[in-house]
């Protein structure tokens, strides 16, 4: 059973990468596949819906979101595992979602590179983001994530619009997600993007220490 319990109003930290730590995305067309699936696979089945349907209709705030499962307040995609920030937007919302997205991308990529099995890693993992602090921290590694690993991958890679930073700098004409909780604790777009770009080397530097410790516990 999976331990984190997830609940609309609340923000969810979930990340998965490939099995045996393999390339889930080999070229540009595997990341466009992978974000058309963010897309489509993120709406609610109309066939059966009516308890959902009317949790949303007795929260204003989420109308104009009834179409959808989840809420993206950030995303990245590296070369063999990617991040999300989801708020579930009703019951089991995270859940669907994340079974759609990860059964119809595999079975694109079984097809494609004529391979069969899984191709992530066991189950997705999840983890509440239980502080504004944290989330606030948080959107800067998802944003950035690429950059904490150092994971400039190959040259296409750079060709696709693979991280919501795009989105958050106002500089891509697709959205994916909803900033609103991450931008207006900022006066501009100017000031975020500064205090990611800020944070940024303490989340680094905080990875290259815990990986130096995981080294000293294997020697």
């Amino acid at each position: 059973m999976r331990k984190t319990q997830f609940a609309p109003e609340n923000y969810y930290h979930i990340y998965n990468r490939g099995v045996d730590k393999r390339s889930i995305f080999c070229d540009k067309e595997d990341i466009l596949r992978f974000l058309e699936c963010m897309r489509d696979f993120n709406t609610i089945d109309p066939s059966g819906g009516l308890y959902q349907m009317s949790f949303i209709k007795d929260k204003p705030q989420l109308r104009g979101l009834a179409s959808k499962l989840v809420k993206f307040v950030a995303y990245c995609l590296n070369q063999n595992h990617y991040h999300f920030m989801l708020e579930p937007l009703v019951e089991n919302g995270v859940q669907k979602f994340m079974h759609r997205l990860s059964t119809g991308y595999t079975m694109y990529f079984n097809e494609k590179y004529e391979r069969s099995g899984s191709l992530f890693q066991g189950s997705y993992k999840s983890i509440h983001i239980d502080t504004n602090a944290y989330l606030l921290h948080l959107s800067v590694y998802v944003n950035l994530n690429n950059r904490v690993h150092k994971d400039l991958n190959e040259e296409w890679f750079k060709e696709v619009k693979f991280s919501s930073f795009t989105e958050y700098k106002n500089d891509t004409p697709y959205r994916y997600c909803d900033m609103s909780i991450i931008l207006e604790q900022f006066n501009s777009i100017g000031d975020y993007v500064k205090y990611a770009e800020n944070t940024l080397p303490e989340i680094i530097k905080r990875k290259e220490s815990e990986k130096s410790f995981k080294r000293l516990l294997l020697e």
